[in-house]
């Protein structure tokens, strides 16, 4: 019972489990494609400021290639113009102006005129092109720092007469994006085209300078912007957007979450869920045991306790249970009730069996009677015949002993060789030897008694009146024995008259024929012998149902008929 509580437990919180379970995949899903989407637009958001800023240094060079000291190539009054601009910017290094040949005119700094940096990429982009060239990270020759540098060519009309050229501050790059803040487990990161790390927050002292590891460069040289999930190289599992190198993006820039961070929420409310079900499960559990127990186990064990003592002999063993405690007091209630039916029962056979002795025993008492009667009429009858009186006397007392043997056994059962003796006793003297019974202790029912009681008697009759026992030297010999569930009899008549067949039935065969019940499955046959009579019978010991007793006439062998000779 026990386990059947537990599974209606579980069964109940099923249920909740499965929406649980639910829960936590669906918000995991949406809290997924969140981050996803709140990676992305970071990044987006990030590579537009650095786009401004790239603007704002190319608008920059612009203004200060127009400046006429600048364009006309002024060595001395160059110098003084670049000193007071970069003064007022922050994001610029330094600015430089170089010929058409790359070699150095005028800058902020106290570089010696005519050093070359014709060799630099981002110098003969710039002297190719009319758009701001910009280059990759790398360490400036004058201030030894590392910069991106970023150049454009000064324009006489349409003639390139010279480069000014510029360096972008990777310290003002990260204080830039180290102001815009972070998300815990957040990181954003700008490199160039190269993959070489410009600015990282956080940790940037770790970072910059170092090359994106080269499972995620193809995220650089990428199609279009998009998200993944990556393992970073501070041992972060995070999801992460990025937005690949372009024409208008020259950085690659990704900003990214940690997943632990972006689930952590969703784990607290997960892991709070599971605890309350468990606390949940703890109780339904604990009620089930306590509750159960007292108001289901011990009302059930209370009653079958009492069916038990019942059983064992107790008749007086009652639940005491009513309907007003709940269904199982009306099970109980219903149970003594069946009880003191069966009670009431059990006394009514009780009286009714004891009515059937003493009915029996009365009609004993007046067979008895009746016998006694019969002795005193022989009596009188026979008075000057006092030899033959006390024969007659004697057999009658035999018949009415008889009757004993059923008597003895309430109708139930006799023994075999007692019904046969019984039956047979009246016909002939103990001490003459003319009657032989053998066979082994058999028990038979009482409708079996009855039926051989009738076919001996009737046998016996025959025999006397022309058979073996008419003659003074004629004798009987009856045997039986058994065989699994079948007993067989055989009837012998020695040194009697002649015998002739019968040429009709008789009352006596016909009695002798329908005496057994056909639940007993009884064969019957008769040989009319030259020296005497020889009757076979077989039954079965225990009766059969009423559909299998149900056989046919030619089942029964009964051979002549057995009650005339």
């Amino acid at each position: 019972m026990k386990k059947r509580l537990v599974a209606v437990v579980l069964t109940a919180l099923s249920p909740a489990m499965g929406m649980l379970a639910y829960n936590e995949v669906t918000a995991r899903s949406e809290r997924n494609a969140e981050i996803h989407r709140q990676v992305e637009a970071t990044a987006m958001q990030t590579a537009s400021e650095v786009r401004s800023l790239i603007e704002g240094v190319k608008a920059l060079l612009v203004a200060t290639a127009a400046i006429p000291a600048i364009s006309s190539g002024d060595v001395g009054a160059c110098g003084d113009v670049l000193k007071s601009v970069t003064g007022k910017l922050g994001q610029a290094r330094n600015i430089i102006v170089l010929d058409r040949t790359g070699k150095l005119i005028c800058g902020n700094t106290d570089v010696d005129p005519g050093a070359n940096f014709a060799d630099r990429p981002y110098v003969q982009q710039a002297l190719a092109s009319d758009d701001l060239s910009v280059g990759e990270f790398t360490m400036s020759r004058v201030t030894k720092a590392p910069i991106v540098p970023m150049a454009m060519a000064i324009k006489n009309g349409k003639e390139t007469v010279g480069v000014v050229a510029t360096a972008l501050s990777l310290e003002w790059l990260e204080n830039r994006i180290m102001r815009r803040g972070l998300l815990p487990g957040g990181s954003v990161t700008i490199a160039d085209r190269n993959g070489t790390v410009l600015a990282r927050n956080p940790e940037p002292e770790k970072f910059v300078g170092t090359v994106i590891p080269a499972t995620y460069q193809g995220l650089i040289r990428a199609a279009q912007p998009g998200t993944t999930e990556v393992m970073s190289q501070d041992g972060t599992r995070r999801i992460m957007g990025y937005v690949p190198v372009s024409f208008e993006n020259p950085f690659y820039v990704s900003a990214g979450f940690s997943q632990r961070q972006a689930f952590a929420p969703i784990d607290r409310a997960s892991i709070l869920g599971f605890l309350m079900m468990l606390v949940g499960a703890g109780l339904a559990l604990f009620a089930a045991f306590f509750i159960g127990n007292r108001l289901i186990l011990e009302p059930i064990n209370h009653i079958v306790s009492v069916l038990r003592r019942w059983r064992q002999g107790d008749t007086s063993a009652r639940t005491g249970m009513t309907e007003r405690h709940s269904e199982l007091g009306q099970v109980g209630a219903t149970v003594d009730g069946l009880l003191d039916e069966i009670d009431e029962r059990r006394r009514e056979a009780a009286r009714a069996e004891e009515n059937r002795k003493l009915v029996t025993r009365e009609l004993s008492h007046r067979v008895k009677n009746t016998m006694a009667m019969i002795q005193a009429i022989a009596r009188q009858t026979f008075k000057d015949r006092s030899a033959e009186n006390a024969v007659f006397a004697r057999r009658v007392a035999t018949l009415a002993g008889a009757y004993d043997i059923l008597l003895s056994e309430d109708w139930k059962s006799a023994d075999m060789h007692d019904v046969l003796q019984r039956a047979l006793s009246p016909f002939v003297n103990d001490s003459d030897g003319r009657l032989h019974l053998r066979g082994p202790s058999c028990t038979v029912s009482a409708e079996a008694a009855v039926a051989l009681s009738l076919i001996a008697h009737e046998l016996a009759t025959n025999a006397v009146k022309y058979g073996a026992l008419r003659e003074p030297d004629g004798l009987v010999l009856v045997e039986w024995r058994q065989t699994a569930d079948r007993v067989e009899m055989d009837w012998l008549e020695r040194d009697g008259p002649p015998i002739v067949p019968p040429n009709v039935e008789g009352f006596g065969s016909r009695l002798i024929r329908s005496a057994f019940p056909r639940s007993l499955f009884p064969k019957i046959s008769s040989d009319f012998l030259p020296d005497g009579l020889r009757f076979h019978l077989s039954f079965t010991l225990a009766q059969q149902s009423s559909v299998d007793a149900e056989v046919s006439p030619a089942e029964y062998d009964d051979g002549e008929s057995a009650g005339a000779h």
